[in-house]
């Protein structure tokens, strides 16, 4: 944990970390997607952070976290989270136009800061989108969330949180008051777009972007629509 990485070997730890949760290792081309490079661009940065032995690659397949490179990528998110928290609860930044300055940030903070900063937030559990922030010994909960794609339609549910910052415009989500806690109702869905009614608005979005939204349950008050 102690060794130094620059900027770009953080964003890829952090990036292959995402698609790792989601789909158990991150292909080539989604890692560089993800990173908006192109695919032969990140050859040398893999065999760097292999070298480390903070990744392994598998030919033809695509790239996983070792333990150790877990490790790395839980400190990196929560840095980037509690940056997150620093913007929208001191700062008063909003909260859908955060994540690319916590990007800069995160990669400044150091381990007694980032602790420093955690105990003047309040030791928050959760990032502006909803995702939980890890502790400073590396663990998280990711609490009892699902996609918004598997919900049943005209039923209540909260919004969870909302992943995949780096591909998502948070602030067109908040315009459509699609943040934590808003409840909503799926009305529609293909495979290209997904309609919603958010706080009694009708609302629509991509299936992409619906698919970067986490809901949970609501206690058993709200009325349907």
């Amino acid at each position: 944990m102690e060794a130094a990485l620059s900027q770009e070997a953080e964003e890829y730890i952090e990036i292959i970390y995402k698609l790792q949760k989601r789909n158990g290792l991150a292909k080539t081309k989604e890692l560089a997607e993800n990173l908006h490079v192109v695919p032969g661009s990140i050859t040398n940065t893999i065999e760097h952070l292999e070298s480390h032995g903070l990744v392994m690659h598998e030919p033809y397949r695509g790239v996983k976290l070792t333990r150790e490179g877990e490790k790395f990528a839980l400190d990196i998110i929560r840095r980037h989270r509690l940056a997150e928290r620093l913007l929208t609860d001191i700062l008063k930044a909003d909260w859908g136009s955060v994540h690319e300055d916590a990007c800069k940030l995160e990669h400044a903070l150091t381990k007694n800061v980032t602790n420093l900063l955690e105990e003047r937030l309040g030791y928050p559990k959760f990032c502006p989108h909803g995702n939980p922030i890890p502790s400073s010994s590396g663990e998280i909960d990711e609490g009892p969330s699902f996609p918004l794609l598997e919900a049943d339609l005209n039923e209540p549910y909260v919004v969870y949180s909302i992943i995949d910052e780096e591909n998502v415009d948070m602030t067109v989500l908040s315009k459509k008051g699609i943040k934590p806690e808003a409840i909503l109702y799926v009305k529609k869905q293909d495979r290209k777009h997904v309609a919603l009614k958010v706080n009694g608005e009708n609302q629509e979005l991509s299936y992409d972007v619906a698919a970067c939204i986490f809901l949970k349950k609501p206690r058993r008050n709200n009325n349907s629509v």
